[in-house]
């Protein structure tokens, strides 16, 4: 929890440091822009078992479609009330609170960086932090990453963090991370035999 607390805090000096402008540019996920992302981090923040009931039901078991429905109510919000709420919910809250606070974590990290990425903003992501996402990434369902790299050992090159046998693939631990969570754009930044097998899975 206390990870996902100093990753939020890293995402909000992030969102303060930007052009109003930069919020409707595009990131990583296709079709969100900047706005849309945060929208999305934020989404289930607010949501008390009711409203996640109401959710799972609107989005009939896929994780897709409940991203869709929570983020709609968000969709009229700008900048300014999406930084109020996220300084709110500086500690998670609601969904994002399970497994210890791993899916804030893990969800939060990951799409920070899809926005840093698409912007060109590079960031070190302190190591303790990043080994955690990592270790909660590679089966987390909504990211689709089991079987993204079952069969296959990732290695990470900076920090001490490996997972899986079989072929490698090897490189930084923030490029490894964005693979497992199906962002191509990170295969250039890896190498090793296990490699064409990993860009080949969607």
């Amino acid at each position: 929890m206390a990870f996902a607390e100093q990753e939020r805090d890293d995402l909000a000096e992030l969102l303060r440091s930007l052009e109003p402008a930069q919020w409707d540019a595009p990131t990583l996920c296709e079709g969100w822009t900047v706005r849309d992302v945060v929208a999305h981090v934020l989404s289930y923040e607010e949501r008390g078992p009711a409203g996640l009931a109401r959710t799972f039901a609107r989005g009939r078991g896929s994780f897709d479609r409940m991203n869709a429905v929570a983020m709609a109510d968000y969709a009229d919000h700008g900048p300014d009330e999406l930084l109020a709420l996220l300084e709110r919910s500086r500690r998670p809250r609601g969904l994002t609170t399970m497994f210890g606070g791993r899916i804030a974590l893990t969800d939060g990290m990951i799409h920070q960086q899809d926005i840093r990425r698409a912007l060109g903003d590079t960031r070190t992501i302190p190591n303790e932090r990043l080994v955690a996402t990592l270790d909660f990434a590679r089966s987390a369902p909504p990211l689709r990453s089991s079987a993204r790299i079952r069969g296959l050992r990732l290695r990470a090159t900076d920090l001490d963090w490996s997972t899986g046998e079989g072929d490698e693939v090897s490189g930084p631990g923030e490029a490894l991370l964005m693979a497992i969570a199906g962002r191509s754009v990170a295969l250039d930044e890896l190498t090793g035999p296990g490699l064409p097998t990993l860009a080949a899975r969607p």
